[in-house]
């Protein structure tokens, strides 16, 4: 059991979203180690019935665009102040799987991986909150992205848009918090928003 003290977070959205892959009920909470993503959680936008999107045949089926889907272009928040220590733009928002097409979608995970750390965080930004405490968020819309490298913000701040890119199902964002800024040399830092361990499930983020 990780013993260290959360590290202290406030949301990444203003609204309701769903809290995925949380820690409250499985760790690690990606199913993995890799890239620091131990304590990683997931949030995707959601409308007032839980819904991300509308749940067609299409969804069976086929691929979707990320238009479809509430969260797709809501500001994402700087969820701690610090300095901005990465930045990476220029991926593409792919369509969203859902369905069947969410099964062959994860038969090519494997090749992303391989690829590196940018196929699967796509476009993003990390923050530096003090030295060893660095908070990832990926997945962002392609040119979203409203702060540079070096630049500061407070906590609130919009830092860009929720997207589709990287190894990303749906338009979400990834939040990770590590000691290093290679995710490959990293180690994952234990999180929490508003004092607690997020459950998997709807919040609402003022």
């Amino acid at each position: 059991m990780d013993t260290r003290q959360p590290i202290a977070l406030a949301y990444p959205f203003r609204g309701r979203c769903q809290v995925r892959n949380s820690p409250a009920n499985r760790v690690p909470s990606h199913g993995t180690d890799l890239y620091a993503t131990t304590y990683a959680i997931d949030f995707v936008p959601v409308d007032t019935r839980s819904r991300s999107a509308p749940y067609t045949l299409r969804s069976v089926l086929w691929p979707e665009p990320p238009e479809v889907f509430v969260g797709f272009g809501w500001p994402v928040l700087a969820p701690v102040a610090g300095t901005v220590v990465a930045v990476h733009d220029g991926e593409s928002d792919h369509d969203a799987y859902r369905g069947l097409p969410s099964v062959r979608y994860a038969l090519t995970q494997r090749e992303r991986a391989a690829a590196g750390p940018t196929a699967l965080t796509g476009n993003s930004v990390v923050i530096e909150a003090a030295p060893g405490v660095l908070v990832a968020l990926c997945h962002l819309r392609r040119g979203s992205i409203l702060v540079a490298l070096g630049g500061r913000v407070a906590v609130g701040d919009a830092v860009g848009a929720c997207g589709n890119s990287g190894n990303s199902t749906e338009p979400h964002v990834h939040l990770q918090a590590m000691d290093h800024l290679d995710p490959e040399r990293a180690k994952a830092l234990p999180i929490s928003f508003d004092g607690r361990l997020p459950r998997n499930g709807d919040i609402v983020a003022a």
